[in-house]
């Protein structure tokens, strides 16, 4: 959640470190600080500077930099969790003599205990962080074992540590050396000419190299200038080659769109395209997945399947259920990560999991997979990021290849994420009983997604003119069924997001059993009413609220002039199959949501208290 930056090379540490951080601002945060080693007088010294807010708020701290001379430097964004968000609390922390810095993403659990020891000893704390137990115990290593290395006194404090972390360490008595540790907080490292960078993902060091070294949970990484080393908690040396990214820095700018959100819904024509590309077999009604040819005979067996995901990918998830068992014909469950391992799912033979994640990095979901993967469960992934942890970790798996989502609230990956899940469902029901028709029907459609979806990008104009009209209402309810169920929590979902208004999806046949008390002419419902084998019982339940006096504003299929009867207002999309249908009826719940965001005056790409990489539990 929160963002680690590190540099140790020929150039200046602090104008490089200052970028990674403004590169990982997406990720969400309350504080920023920076910490540099460099040659001052006669021996070295640690600058450093923190402050709560935006980064810039740290910048004007640091003036034109001139007292952060030096080559090697860390720097971090907070997203509090221990402590509230000041300059106190914010990172780098450093030990009592002011030698050791460091940065911190995660949770350490037994900071306390640590902490009631080393006060015992004399150590002074300046925070309410736990980070800060962890920088003191490395100091009281350090002075207790002066003949060891940087390193192995990290390493020792670190066997006494639990909890989850991702590290980057410096020490004044060792100015050229920077120590960066991962288990279970995701850190990289870009590899420079002559130059190291350390990330919490690749966006950090994408202006300066697209050579990355992604580190394993349990590793520690020792940088100098000149080269790099690697090893396990247990000391054994691990051997590892760069892999290069395969996205630019222009696809992780804005371009010509005021914010990335903005810029990533529309470009959703383009990312379905890509998680298109190569997969479809439309003549014989097929999907090929590359990705899943190592474990296809494992597939054909398959007699459940469990989906585990966390926000919107859940509500991805829960389409693709719907999917999957009309299509394909496979008994499919849908868990929240963050319950999935503390109910003792139970398993059986021929069961397969399936983690869904854009960043492939969320704490939650990544702790399910483990979950199965301890229960000698078949494990797959729908992930974007390539080189992620949970991309790695899962036997077989589907990129996403949409390039990088910036924008805090998802809108491209979730559409990306039900474009897989169909063609998992091509994929899956084709070697069972589906009909080459019907492959060739579905293959068809998908193909015809991208035109269909930049038609209600069209339409953005009408949309704005009708979020104007309701833009002083405070709440909202969002109804849909079946595949439009899962969309209408969506829906919910990008609203409060970004604009902090109140909003509630709901089934709308559950309408009647409860939230239909909220309503009245001064609440609002947004009804997912598209013309396919659930439209009749929608019309009911519009006509519900109706008899209520609540305005109610329709998503529809094109033709249905009906809607325009009893309803307020509506918006229209193109017809497609009914399990496609979410990929375009989500589109204008995105542009609503974006559009009431700008009016309240919201800042629509880093929302309050959000972050986009969810790394801890």
């Amino acid at each position: 959640m929160c963002g680690i930056v590190g540099y140790i090379g020929k150039q200046r540490a602090l104008p490089i470190i200052l970028d990674g951080l403004k590169a990982l601002e997406y990720r969400g945060y309350d504080s920023a600080g920076v910490a540099v080693v460099g040659k001052h007088g006669k021996g070295f010294q640690v600058r450093f500077a923190k402050a709560p807010g935006r980064i810039s708020v740290l910048e004007g701290k640091l003036g034109d930099g001139t007292d952060f001379e030096g080559n090697v430097g860390i720097a971090h964004t907070r997203w509090a969790t221990h402590g509230e968000p000041n300059e106190v609390n914010a990172h780098p922390h450093h030990d009592c003599k002011n030698n050791i810095f460091l940065a911190h993403n995660g949770i350490i659990e037994n900071y306390k205990d640590l902490k009631s020891e080393l006060l015992e000893k004399g150590h002074v704390f300046c925070s309410e962080t736990d980070t800060e137990t962890l920088v003191h115990l490395i100091e009281d290593m350090r002075d207790s074992d002066p003949n060891s290395t940087f390193e192995e006194v990290v390493m020792k404090a670190l066997r006494r540590v639990r909890g989850t972390y991702g590290l980057a360490i410096l020490d004044r008595r060792e100015p050229e050396k920077i120590v960066a540790v991962r288990n279970f907080s995701p850190l990289l490292l870009g590899v420079g000419d002559g130059e190291y960078i350390i990330g919490s993902d690749a966006s950090a060091v994408l202006k300066y190299t697209r050579q990355i070294v992604y580190l394993n949970d349990g590793e520690i990484a020792v940088l100098t200038p000149s080269r790099h080393h690697i090893f396990t908690l247990e000391n054994q040396t691990v051997m590892r080659a760069p892999q290069e990214i395969d996205w630019t820095i222009e696809q992780a700018e804005r371009g010509n769109y005021p914010h990335f959100m903005a810029k990533e819904i529309f470009e959703q024509p383009e990312s379905i395209e890509n998680s298109l590309r190569g997969r479809l077999v439309p003549e014989e009604g097929l999907a090929k997945l590359g990705g899943l040819e190592s474990v296809e005979k494992d597939l054909r067996k398959a007699k459940r399947l469990i989906i585990a995901a966390c926000g919107t990918a859940y509500y991805a998830g829960m389409v693709g259920k719907y999917m999957l068992e009309e299509y394909a014909g496979i008994p499919t469950e849908v868990d929240l990560a963050s319950e999935f391992r503390y109910r003792k799912p139970v398993f059986r033979e021929g069961d397969i999991f399936l983690a869904i994640s854009q960043s492939g990095e969320t704490a939650d979901t990544l702790a399910a997979l483990r979950e199965a993967k301890q229960k000698g469960v078949l494990t797959l992934g729908i992930v974007n990021a390539v080189g992620s942890t949970i991309a790695r970790e899962t036997d077989a798996g589907v990129y996403q290849h949409i390039g990088p989502e910036i924008g805090v609230a998802s809108t491209k990956a979730f559409t990306s994420q039900l474009t897989i899940l169909a063609l998992l469902t091509l994929f899956l029901g084709r070697q069972r009983e589906m009909s080459i028709t019907i492959g060739r029907r579905i293959a068809e459609e998908l193909k015809q997604l991208p035109i269909l979806v930049g038609r209600v990008l069209a339409g953005h104009q009408n949309i704005q003119t009708i979020v104007k009209k309701y833009s002083a209402h405070r709440n909202f309810l969002y109804l849909g069924r079946k595949y439009n169920f899962p969309v209408a929590l969506e829906g919910a979902l990008k609203l409060k997001e970004i604009s902090y208004v109140h909003a509630e999806g709901c089934s709308a046949g559950e309408m009647k059993h409860g939230p239909i008390a909220l309503i009245d002419e001064t609440f609002p419902s947004i009804f997912l009413a598209p013309s396919d084998s659930v439209y009749e019982k929608v019309s009911s339940n519009i006509q519900e609220i109706k008899a209520r006096r609540g305005p109610v504003i329709a998503i529809g299929t094109e033709g249905n002039g009906d809607l325009k009867r009893f309803t307020n207002d509506v918006i229209y999309i193109p017809k497609t199959l009914e399990m496609l249908t979410p990929m375009l009826s989500v589109v204008p719940l995105q542009l609503f949501a974006y559009y009431a965001a700008l009016i309240k005056g919201c800042d629509v790409d880093k929302p309050r208290n959000l972050a986009k990489s969810v790394t801890v539990e």
